[in-house]
């Protein structure tokens, strides 16, 4: 039986772990799934968005220690090579030119983390408790999630989770901005349907490019960005999406950005 499936519901594909066995570990079949559906997403106009969720009440609990507890037979090379498929989930994210978001019940740990984390939304049970607990393993983070923790989290929050791997609880991330929504317990995936409802209303290929901008702000400066806001500014101008948006709103209307990728 598959760990992992694509449910389309026509405007958003959903991406299902099923592995609640183990709490949601990443599995092949998991890694292939959501390869697939970002892929989809970035190539398909009607895909708005793509909202990653699990099966069992738990959404990720990362990496199989079973399986990793295998990974010292292996040469540093092919370590390597596997850690590359967990992070090429991580850039594919990131990449898609559509808005990822993650429904979080019950926790997320460890690459679980980075994954809910790496997506442009996050939504989570109130009381839902993420995890990084590497260390316990001795093990280190991997999946960008040193990268998330240091620019969500203050320099002595992230430091405790990745050193001594103390949970955190839901409400103290959302305090501190590094989720998106709180939801109550069993309905965070219903608040992140009603995000993807938002979403899909608005103007595609421009959540893509704020996506993209906001992307880049991130990692560069800022005379690089105001270039880069620039050429994205230029290029929106003149896009069908900007043409019902301003002429919306000049006629004091709401615009209909669905009929635009249904026409395309």
């Amino acid at each position: 039986m598959s760990m992992a499936r694509i449910e389309d519901r026509g405007d958003r594909l959903v991406v299902w772990n099923l592995n609640a066995a183990r709490r949601g570990a990443l599995t092949p079949d998991y890694y292939a799934a959501l390869q697939d559906a970002l892929e989809t997403a970035g190539r398909t106009k009607r895909i708005a968005c793509v909202v990653l969720a699990s099966e069992g009440g738990f959404f990720c609990a990362g990496g199989d220690l079973g399986v990793l507890a295998t990974r010292a037979a292996q040469s540093e090379a092919e370590r390597r090579g596997n850690i590359e498929k967990l992070h090429d989930l991580v850039r594919a994210i990131i990449g898609c030119p559509k808005p990822v978001i993650a429904a979080v019940e019950g926790g997320a740990a460890g690459a679980g983390l980075s994954l809910a984390l790496a997506c442009d939304v996050t939504v989570a049970s109130d009381t839902a408790r993420f995890t990084a607990a590497y260390v316990k393993a001795g093990l280190v983070p991997d999946a960008g999630l040193t990268h998330f923790l240091s620019a969500l989290l203050p320099r002595a929050l992230a430091r405790r989770m990745v050193l001594l791997g103390e949970p955190v609880a839901a409400d103290r991330l959302h305090a501190l901005g590094a989720l998106s929504e709180l939801a109550p317990e069993g309905h965070a995936f219903e608040a992140a349907m009603a995000l993807a409802d938002r979403l899909a209303q608005g103007p595609s290929a421009t959540q893509g490019a704020i996506k993209t901008l906001m992307n880049s702000a991130a990692q560069g400066d800022l005379m690089a960005q105001l270039d880069a806001e620039r050429d994205a500014m230029a290029r929106a101008q003149g896009t069908p999406e900007a043409a019902e948006g301003i002429a919306a709103f000049l006629d004091k209307r709401a615009p209909d950005f669905v009929a635009l990728r249904e026409m395309s």
